[in-house]
């Protein structure tokens, strides 16, 4: 209290002590120099003339208050007891009056008196300046209604040029807002699930969803409610838009397509526009047909807020390559977890994509105000996907004005369907249960998808690939999409035409694979003695991959130049696989270190520039067996320490190399030597096979098979170890690593005595 005593009133500046006086007098000046006509109405006439009219005296007499006003703020600043009293005694003595003697309600009901009154005098006031036949307040308030005749036609007037701005506002955000939105009813789709191959397992699980679409009673008369959001997620082109349309097709609903740049927009506003215009549409028909599929394709141009923070989800945790990824984040805790994805989320790699150097920046940057269409259009779509259980309708709103309950609304039988190739950078909270309910990935189809997919787009053309062809066509194409299933027949029956063939063949096939793997190839010519270096250095690489290469198999070995390669050894995986393990990676390197060898070998000792890429893939790979995978002396993986305090994780090759760079030239040696070994044993192979190279420029596995004279992996079929001895080391026919329970010996498993010692 004593402290409140002594406090004075803050200094006001110039400008707020002036401001009204000012415009007052500015009033005040105007009206007097209306009147003014010297010398006949002098100056100080006109001022007593105007300060004589009502609307003087009220200007006049509101100037006074001001002065006065400004003068009790002028001593409240100077002097703290003055201010004391009014604070205090006079103000606050009057409000814990009406506080202590009045109720809320009551206060409320005089504030709306005073706005009321107020309101009149400010109307009385206007009419008296702008009428002559009004010289008071009390015949400004009787001849209301002849006053608000006369002002009825301006305001209509300024409500109808009002009205057509707006109307012209509104117009063009309606215009904007249209497009993006098509709708293609039931009689319009005829894709059904089984156009759908190489997905059987996520059509079984969307089919679940169609049941509780079909017949949504049964789970909420037992409490439950019907999923109403499926995101599909997985690589381009592996069937997530054909999957939606079959399943509008299935269920006979009104399919909606909604456009990945429909909520991308120049004026901020329509993107919000559009997502209300776009759910009022589904309930509607929703409520004709009985339900209603809508399907955002590419939605992770639409569902990110941008900026760092976003969790992985229910997706792979650390971005680590996918055959070194197992469930560890099921015993850390969620601090480790949230560091961890933190540690490698610059290391993100594309399952179909070269395990060793391709790799995608996880962080998905959001464009303009962060992503998501625009400020604001996420958010709305956020609320329409889970608001959709509010009142709506003309009906409603006048039971609130009424006071009635709202009706209950309908219930919306609305199932949306959301497709991306980028499911960490879709937001949080649209991923949340009751928005999107079910999460599946569409991943490749295996090689049983891969087969069907073929034969369902082989139907559709003439062609003479038997079922033994079909099966090798989709045992040599691991990684391959629907899609792109689709455009390798379609370049095969291209090729056929293209040579006035109507019907398809196996070579039709290979060339259309051969072109879209690898582009085609360049009108260059080599001179002679390169073109036999080139053949060599292929020939090198291929018999030796055909030798130790038991996981995979040659594709195709070429010596034509395509863009900055002049040629390449393609092999292809045998068998849908997940895992790689130590001796594969081997295989590798050694098909790495084929080509020095085999130049030095073949060439006195002196080799090309042209294996520098051979050598960096082999080193790289020994760096990250060495300090990242395990498979070396050491057990620690460089990955997990940081190079810097702010967990930037460049490539761990660069660490291992220089930590351990006298182990990988020991490793890297030691594989070379034994490569060497090979090519000296097969030099004949080597030059039949480079001799087949230079006359036809491109083979096939199948040629290098007939060449060798020996089936791919032959050199390890027979003394398998490590992984592939999994036969002897008791899997098959539950026998034990020890060899107990009746373990066959070796002459029954299939391998001489000779090679088991």
């Amino acid at each position: 209290m004593a402290e409140a005593r002594k406090e004075r009133r803050p200094h006001a500046s110039l400008w707020d002590r002036i401001r009204i006086l000012l415009f007052l007098g500015v009033v005040i000046f105007f009206f007097t120099w209306q009147d003014a006509n010297p010398p006949f109405v002098t100056w100080g006439e006109a001022f007593s003339d105007f300060a004589s009219s009502t609307f003087g005296i009220v200007l006049v007499v509101l100037a006074g208050l001001e002065v006065l006003r400004q003068v009790h703020y002028l001593v409240s600043e100077l002097w703290s007891g003055y201010n004391y009293f009014w604070q205090h005694k006079v103000f606050g003595g009057t409000e814990r009056t009406l506080h202590r003697n009045t109720s809320e309600w009551f206060r409320y009901r005089i504030r709306r008196l005073i706005t009321l009154v107020f309101l009149i005098l400010a109307y009385a006031v206007v009419a008296m300046v702008m009428r002559d036949d009004v010289s008071s307040i009390s015949e400004a308030i009787l001849k209301f209604p002849q006053v608000l005749g006369d002002v009825v036609p301006v305001v209509l007037q300024f409500m109808f040029f009002g009205a057509l701005v707006m109307f012209q506002f509104v117009a063009i955000f309606w215009f904007l807002s249209r497009g993006g939105i098509d709708i293609v009813f039931p009689r319009d789709i005829e894709t059904r699930f089984h156009d759908v191959k190489g997905q059987d397992h996520v059509l079984d699980l969307v089919k679940e969803n169609i049941a509780f679409l079909e017949k949504p009673d049964e789970i909420e008369a037992k409490g439950g409610y019907i999923p109403g959001g499926i995101l599909l997620w997985g690589p381009p082109g592996t069937g997530k838009t054909l999957m939606a349309e079959a399943i509008a097709g299935e269920v006979g609903k009104p399919y909606v397509f909604v456009d990945p740049g429909a909520f991308i927009q120049m004026f901020f506003g329509v993107g919000i526009l559009k997502v209300k215009r776009l759910f009022k549409k589904l309930r509607k028909l929703s409520l004709q047909h009985g339900g209603v599929i809508v399907f955002f394709d590419e939605a992770d141009s639409l569902g990110s807020r941008g900026g760092a923070g976003q969790s992985p989800g229910p997706f792979q945790p650390f971005d680590l390559p996918p055959h070194l990824a197992c469930n560890a984040v099921g015993y850390m805790s969620e601090g480790t977890q949230a560091m961890l994805t933190d540690l490698y989320q610059d290391a993100q790699i594309d399952d179909g994509a070269d395990r060793h150097d391709r790799r995608w920046p996880r962080m998905i940057m959001g464009a303009g105000m962060g992503g998501g269409g625009g400020m604001g259009t996420l958010q709305a779509l956020l609320s329409e996907m889970s608001g959709l259980k509010k009142p709506r309708g003309l009906s409603n709103r006048m039971r609130r004005i009424l006071g009635m309950k709202p009706k209950a609304p309908p219930k919306y039988r609305i199932l949306i369907i959301m497709a991306t190739n980028m499911p960490n950078s879709l937001d949080e909270a649209m991923l949340r249960p009751g928005r999107i309910d079910r999460i599946y990935k569409v991943g490749y189809p295996s090689k049983e998808g891969r087969k069907a997919t073929f034969d369902l787009y082989l139907s559709k053309v003439s062609h003479s690939l038997t079922e033994e062809d079909v099966d090798r066509l989709s045992t040599v194409t691991p990684y391959y999409s629907g899609a792109k299933i689709k455009d390798v027949v379609n370049e095969g029956l291209i090729i056929a035409i293209r040579d006035d063939r109507e019907t398809l063949t196996w070579e039709d096939i290979w060339r259309a694979k051969s072109l879209k793997e690898l582009g085609p190839p360049e009108d260059a010519e080599y001179i002679e003695r390169e073109r036999h270096a080139v053949a060599i250095h292929e020939a090198s690489h291929a018999v030796v991959a055909h030798l130790i290469m038991r996981h995979k198999s040659i594709d195709l070995a070429t010596i034509e130049r395509r863009g900055t390669t002049g040629g390449m050894v393609k092999p292809i995986s045998l068998e849908d696989r997940f895992v790689l393990w130590k001796t594969e990676y081997e295989t590798e390197i050694k098909t790495f270190l084929a080509s020095l060898a085999g130049e030095r070998m073949f060439f006195e000792n002196d080799s090309s520039a042209g294996v520098s890429a051979d050598l960096r893939a082999a080193t790289q790979i020994v760096a990250l067996m060495e300090g990242v995978y395990g498979m070396g002396e050491g057990v620690t993986s460089l990955m997990g320490l940081p190079q810097t305090s702010v967990w930037q994780t460049p490539d761990p090759t660069e660490k291992v190399v220089g930590r351990m760079a006298d182990r990988i030239e020991t490793r890297l040696r030691e594989m070379y030597d034994e490569v060497w070994g090979l090519l000296d044993q097969n030099r004949d192979k080597v030059l039949a096979v480079a001799d087949a190279l230079e006359e036809h420029r491109t083979i096939s596995g199948d040629m290098i098979t007939e060449i060798m004279g020996s089936e791919p992996g032959s050199l390890i079929s027979h003394t398998p170890t490590g992984f592939h001895n999994f036969e002897r080391a008791g899997i098959d026919n539950g026998k034990s690593v020890d060899g107990k329970k009746g373990a066959k010996e070796p002459e029954e498993a299939g391998v001489p005595a000779q090679a088991e010692e």
